[in-house]
């Protein structure tokens, strides 16, 4: 190998050396639609020569091509990917973009300014260490700047760059980024920000985004780049309380038995002792495994398998920490809550919560209030519509670790997940554990459900008869209660008008109140079950959710449920209350079937055919399938 050769080989591995130890910043541009965010960031890459001849060239022909600067560069097009975007002059998505300088390395997050892109610019934030936030000149602080600064703040984000765009067309005048300025610090004094760096700029003409500009000699604070190059961003998270989250128990053979996942933060040496803190089970690190061969000591984002000194037991979604520093373990907590889908948040309803590793099934069982994040004021409300957010109790089938989020970001935080369609409906962060997660326990009792139906001669279990208004539910219900009195089986029916009178009657016809009077009811019968008693549930029911729910309450073959299926119009002819009459003239509202949805059982035990059967039939086939299944 020639000397010429050892020497770029050397000046390549020094380079690249360089470029390792260099710090990463993330950090996100927002505010209101039109304040130039994706100007700013395509003006910095092009400042900053951090573009490729391919880029300049497609840059060069679409900006003559689009047109929005005259034939001159719109750097805006190096952002807005989307066709939809270009053909709007908006941003929908988030776009992310790398670049570095001598001092640092940056990762960019472009978010959308618009109000229902909101979920948008939380995915953008909640990974950023920095938010600049965009105000233009010409229309000072606007709704949605207000809003993008309160979720930053919830997402964590103490740093913040008020970037004040436009400035050449205010001619450049001190006073209004004055008042700007000073109108944004009164506001943002709710926030709880660190710092707030305002800079002047035109992100278009480039004045003050690397160089401090000549039009404004009055500023004479850092460049946006300078200040990016510069600034303090956060704290060091390999200092921080070692976390765990267990992703998969790696065991190739029997020989071998790790625990594998990426470290959220702090670091583990081996000879550490560690436990996993919902079981209290503890042990000691005994290798620290990876791709690459052991290791001695990891650290925050690596990846690795640990194996213990100890067999303890632990799967999927459980959490290894230090013994001296370990994480809340309750199975209810307040958390915020923002909502990401076209669909309501319903308080009762069943979705799948994703924290850390752990997927459990969960319900927001308290809706505090909302926030209106215009004026930050709190307001009363049974629901969450898209882009709204909560403040919520949210409990769980069984306990979990966690941080508050304010402390650990990776396990103070989580999604909630439809559990039919497996969208995400929802990101939130973790506040604190409900104490009385710690102060309530299941009280043993020596009789037990076995022995109260073992004295019934019966197996206790839910009869649970759903359909539309007027399908014959509950008639059918009736009869089949009279039918296992006959029999001498112990009974009750939970008929909806009848609940609606006593346990239900603060509940109306929103959805939000449906699930509700479902939940109540769901309830209520696996306690007339524990008793050993046949319940016979009679409810519209109308969302597949709320019938889970009750059905996940129950053991295996106890929940029976009865479709009786009856089309709408043979209901609407029946109309014995004349309630579908009402509904059609507007006089009920959010009546099943007419303006509120009804959901179809997908997979019910028992169907009944209420436009051919009758109502003596159905409860008799009822009365013989409940026999045939060994329940009476």
């Amino acid at each position: 190998m020639s000397t010429s050769t050892e020497t770029a080989k050397t000046e390549i591995d020094d380079y690249l050396k360089s470029q390792e130890q260099k710090d990463l910043l993330r950090f996100i541009t927002c505010g209101s639609v039109d304040d130039g965010k994706s100007t700013f960031i395509g003006r910095l890459l092009w400042d900053t020569k951090l573009l490729f001849e391919d880029q300049l060239a497609t840059l060069t022909a679409e900006s003559k091509r689009i047109g929005t600067q005259g034939g001159n560069i719109d750097y805006a097009l190096l952002l807005d990917g989307l066709q939809a975007e270009r053909e709007q002059g908006i941003t929908i998505d988030v776009a992310y973009r790398f670049f570095t300088t001598d001092k640092r390395k940056f990762i960019v997050a472009d978010t959308p300014g618009h109000e229902q892109y909101t979920r948008n610019m939380v995915t953008g934030a909640s990974t950023a260490d920095l938010a600049v936030i965009l105000v233009d000149a010409r229309k000072g602080m606007l709704t949605q700047t207000m809003r993008h600064s309160y979720l930053v703040s919830l997402l964590g984000i103490k740093k913040i760059v008020l970037a004040i765009n436009k400035m050449d067309l205010v001619d450049y005048d001190e006073a209004i980024y004055t008042k700007i300025k000073a109108d944004y610090e009164a506001f943002a004094r709710q926030l709880n920000f660190e710092t707030i760096q305002t800079i002047a700029v035109s992100a278009l003409n480039g004045d003050n985004m690397i160089a401090l500009s000549p039009a404004m000699p009055w500023y004479q604070g850092p460049t946006i780049l300078e200040y990016l190059e510069t600034v303090d961003f956060g704290r060091d998270v390999s200092k921080e309380p070692f976390r765990l989250p267990v992703q998969w128990v790696n065991r190739p053979n029997l020989d071998f038995r790790g625990f594998s996942g990426t470290i959220a933060s702090g670091t583990v040496l081996v000879g550490d002792a560690v436990v996993e803190p919902v079981s209290g089970q503890a042990s000691t690190v005994s290798r620290i495994v990876t791709f690459d061969g052991d290791l001695e000591t990891a650290q925050v984002g690596q990846a690795v398998t640990l194996t213990l000194t100890d067999e303890i037991d632990i799967s999927r979604g459980d959490v290894l920490c230090q013994t001296t520093d370990r994480p809340a373990t309750a199975d209810q907590f307040s958390a915020r809550v923002v909502w990401m889908h076209d669909t309501p948040m319903l308080p009762g309803r069943n979705y799948l919560i994703k924290i850390g590793t752990s997927l459990i099934s969960s319900k927001i069982s308290d809706l505090k209030y909302k926030v209106n994040v215009n004026t930050l004021e709190h307001m009363a409300t049974k629901t969450l519509e898209l882009n709204e957010i909560g403040i919520c109790n949210i409990t769980l089938d069984k306990a979990v670790s966690f941080d508050p989020y304010v402390d650990n970001r990776q396990t103070g935080s989580f999604i909630l997940i439809d559990r039919y369609t497996n969208a995400t409906v929802a990101a939130g962060t973790i506040d604190f554990a409900l104490r009385r997660a710690d102060n309530i326990h299941w009280q043993s009792v020596d009789i037990h459900k076995a022995a109260r139906s073992s004295q019934k001669d019966q197996k206790a279990s839910v009869l649970w008869f759903t359909g539309l208004s007027g399908s014959g539910k509950s008639t059918i219900a009736n009869l089949v209660e009279k039918k296992l009195h006959t029999l001498n089986k112990h009974t009750y029916l939970l008929d909806g008008d009848n609940v609606r009178h006593g346990l239900n009657k603060d509940l109306g016809f929103t959805d939000a109140d449906r699930v509700e009077n479902i939940r109540r009811v769901g309830e209520t019968s696996r306690l007339l079950v524990d008793a050993g008693l046949i319940t016979l549930v009679s409810f519209i029911s109308p969302f597949r959710s709320e019938r889970q729910m009750a059905r996940s309450l129950l053991e295996d073959g106890e929940f029976l449920e009865v479709f009786v299926d009856t089309p709408l119009e043979i209901c609407e002819e029946r109309d014995i209350k004349g309630l579908y009459k009402k509904a059609r003239a507007g006089e009920i509202k959010n009546f099943t079937g007419i303006d509120s949805a009804y959901e179809r059982p997908e997979n019910a035990e028992l169907v009944i055919d209420g436009a051919k059967m009758s109502a003596e039939d159905a409860a008799a086939f009822i009365v013989d399938s409940l026999q045939k299944r060994g329940l009476i």
